[in-house]
């Protein structure tokens, strides 16, 4: 595992990091957050050109265990993607995710905030048997970056789906008793388990220098508990859906998802029994399992020590 931790002595972390580390799991999607998190970044202009080299970033601006910890959802969204491209460029991928995880989409400073696949797929989409219009297709790509399970022995995904009325109406779903929904229970909720994809380790399609954990619906049609409604849509023959994410403290994954190596949203994941379960050690340390290649660069981690008075 190459990473190396530098450990500093800091009073107060503990109550500088109160609010964060004692959110609840529907919280910590729902914040009142107001501004962006204060995180150092590199300088940077409109222009290609002017972006910052992502190894000259990590070694002049690593980010603390107690950084990490001030980034949510809500406040990702006050970055501009730039900056949420920094932060993903100085994240390792961490171990792979194993059970239940929330999710959710996010739409960074001067996007539009929609999510517009049909427009981005344009006439790809229109070898599809199904007549669906442009904003439809919208709303059911949208569910693939919400709640997911996690199956590390087999490395495989299953997107969770709690209401399937909308796929329904649209006429999306198969269902047959000789190939029944398979479902899953969540926090005493029943959820149904769609758009299965393979999940393994690969090179991230934003910064080369190390490994992502990859979530790749392309060949979904192959994959154990497929229907071809609604799952041909993740797939080669619909939206060709690869994501990657990256750990930004243990339980919390930043994503990026793409279309046909197109990028077009930014996602996370979060799983609030891992992120108790694995708090302490990893404030104390800033280290954790990779299962993915690190690179060749040494990342560093700058870990905080809690301290009393």
């Amino acid at each position: 595992m190459k990473i190396a931790t530098l450990v500093t002595s800091t009073a107060g972390v503990a109550a500088a990091l109160v609010t964060v580390l004692t959110i609840s799991g529907c919280d910590f999607f729902n914040r009142a957050d107001k501004a962006a998190p204060e995180i150092a970044f590199a300088p940077y202009a409109e222009g290609y050109a002017s972006k910052p080299d992502f190894a000259q970033l990590d070694y002049q601006h690593p980010l603390s265990t107690a950084d990490l910890y001030k980034i949510t959802p809500k406040n990702l969204s006050f970055l501009d993607q730039e900056q949420v491209d920094q932060i993903y460029a100085r994240l390792n991928a961490g171990p792979i995710p194993d059970g239940p995880f929330e999710g959710d989409l996010f739409f960074p400073r001067g996007d539009s905030g929609k999510l517009r696949l049909s427009e981005i797929a344009g006439g790809g989409l229109k070898g599809l048997l199904v007549n669906v219009a442009g904003a439809k297709l919208d709303l059911v790509g949208e569910l693939l970056w919400k709640g997911k399970v996690f199956y590390r022995d087999e490395r495989l995904l299953r997107n969770r789906i709690e209401d399937l009325s909308t796929l329904k109406k649209l006429g999306l779903v198969e269902e047959g008793t000789d190939n029944p929904l398979q479902k899953t229970t969540v926090n005493g909720k029943d959820q149904w388990l769609l758009f299965p994809a393979r999940l393994y380790c690969g090179q991230s399609l934003l910064d080369s220098r190390r490994e992502s954990i990859i979530i790749d619906y392309a060949f979904t049609d192959e994959l154990p508990g497929y229907r071809r409604m609604p799952d041909l849509l993740g797939g080669r023959d619909g939206f060709a859906i690869r994501d990657e994410i990256r750990m930004v403290y243990p339980g919390f994954y930043l994503g990026r998802a793409y279309m046909d190596r197109a990028f077009v949203v930014n996602f996370v994941l979060y799983n609030k029994d891992i992120a108790d379960r694995a708090r302490d050690e990893f404030m104390k340390t800033g280290q954790v399992q990779q299962d993915c290649w690190t690179g060749t660069q040494q990342r560093m981690v700058v870990a905080e020590r809690l301290t009393s008075g």
